[in-house]
């Protein structure tokens, strides 16, 4: 497990743009991260406008000169966005083209067909983890609970009993796995290796997942027993196609961009020789622009085509995908732009010095600053960026595994205990028909289970590789 020392930073020292002592640049970021908590929470504003707003203000309270502090945001900002935002673009066309083509009720469906009685909450956590890969979780979310509550209804189950499963499928995908934007920009923020964080990432998530879907379902059930509000069931995006896609074209084209990444990730660790040709075309199909790229021009076919779409309607679909991102996008850049102010203050140096005489192991650290950032802020995505951008320093001297493990522990974090200040929370509240304090019991404990236990096998991880 690695540990903190200040060696680690000493190679790759960035010269900060502020002399303040540690304890000025220690206000600093509790300041500056109070501005950005209490706008988002208080003031309602948009998170990109408070990551911006609390950017110069992290640097007006360090004491740095405004136009470094400018200079700073920018370059982190523009650094993010190139780096990810067209993975992000990309993932977004193909969970469209997934849920506008029938694909994914084309999984859910067979999945379900096959599914008996004692195997419905597994069959939901699989069903959730295979669609909420390419997709964003408010999206996942819209299209799964139509299915929960079908499912609920019909077998008459426990709300709780179906759902929780498919939300935390649907929960672990979104903090722990590429290319969901939280996992990239903590990928790009360490310089951590995709491939092999998603490998590490599929090994803690298939535990986790298990642990706070169907296992704890039973409990949740017990605890609130409500029925499937009716009022709730909305119209399947498949009902009026003539055609869709089958199961096994489906699947194969959303797994596509795993395979090749864990393709790459695999020859990368056996291989270990960039001379070597096979190695050289891993790299180039198994770096993440080309792996989704393929796949979205895969899905054009294997799931627009097939679903009847015609060259109008395909332009269409992938037109109205990128719209709804706009927000993500400015979102993650103003993330990556605080991030570089962090670091360009000499906040890493910071950490390092605090905590060197503590002991705590830097996968630790990075957990609990993205815990304290998710409960100010309501937001996985903010607190995986912030927290990001204060441990990266952390990353240097760190192996590939290091980095990759530094990543999911940050994701982890970054889902525990989802409250009122979580638009998930409220979108699952009334999505179930559920109280305050029904969602909480529910939902909020299932995200803190999946948050420690992602961390506790991080951990585990740690020891043996």
């Amino acid at each position: 497990m690695t540990s903190l020392s200040v060696e680690t930073l000493a190679a790759d020292a960035v010269e900060p743009i502020t002399s303040a002592g540690n304890a000025q640049l220690g206000i600093a970021v509790l300041a500056g991260i109070a501005v950005i908590v209490l706008l988002i929470t208080k003031f309602k504003l948009h998170a990109f406008l408070a990551l911006t707003i609390g950017s110069l203000a992290l640097g007006a309270f360090a004491g740095a000169p405004l136009a470094d502090t400018i200079k700073s945001f920018s370059t982190g900002l523009g650094n993010t966005v190139a780096g990810v935002g067209v993975l992000i673009a990309l993932g977004a066309i193909l969970g469209k083209l997934l849920a506008d083509s029938g694909g994914a009720d084309q999984i859910v469906d067979t999945i379900l067909a096959k599914a008996g009685k004692r195997s419905m909450p597994w069959a939901m956590v699989l069903i959730a983890s295979v669609i909420g890969l390419p997709l964003f979780f408010e999206v996942g979310i819209v299209l799964l609970i139509p299915v929960v509550l079908m499912v609920a209804k019909r077998g008459n189950y426990s709300l709780m009993r179906i759902g929780i499963p498919a939300l935390a499928g649907l929960s672990v995908m979104h903090g722990l796995i590429p290319p969901h934007p939280g996992p990239l920009v903590a990928i790009d923020a360490v310089g951590a290796n995709l491939g092999v964080t998603l490998a590490l990432g599929l090994v803690v998530a298939i535990p986790t997942v298990i642990i706070a879907g169907p296992v704890f379902s039973r409990y949740a059930a017990r605890w609130v027993d409500i029925p499937a509000p009716e009022h709730m069931i909305p119209t399947r995006p498949s009902e009026d196609l003539e055609k869709r896609p089958g199961f096994g074209v489906t699947v194969a084209t959303v797994l596509l961009p795993v395979v090749l990444m864990l393709v790459k990730a695999l020859v990368d660790i056996v291989v270990d020789d960039p001379a070597n040709g096979l190695q050289k075309v891993t790299d180039v199909i198994g770096s993440p622009l080309i792996a989704l790229l393929a796949a979205v021009i895969v899905a054009l076919f294997t799931l627009g085509r097939a679903a009847g779409f015609t060259k109008e309607r395909l332009s269409s679909t992938v037109e109205k995908s990128l719209a709804p991102i706009a927000g993500v996008l400015l979102i993650v850049g103003a993330g990556g732009g605080f991030k570089q102010t962090l670091i360009d203050i000499g906040v890493g140096q910071m950490i390092l010095d605090f905590s060197k005489d503590w002991s705590i192991p830097a996968l630790l650290l990075a957990w609990l600053i993205a815990v304290a950032i998710r409960l100010a802020t309501g937001s996985a995505t903010v607190a995986t960026i912030s927290a990001a951008g204060l441990v990266a320093p952390l990353a240097a001297g760190m192996s590939t595994t290091e980095t990759a493990l530094l990543v999911l522990a940050i994701g982890a974090g970054s889902l525990f205990f989802s409250h009122v200040n979580d638009a998930g929370f409220w979108l699952v509240k009334e999505y179930f028909g559920m109280s305050v304090g029904q969602t909480v019991k529910t939902w909020s404990v299932m995200e803190t289970i999946i948050s420690v236990v992602g961390i506790v096998f991080v951990l585990l991880l740690s020891l043996v590789l």
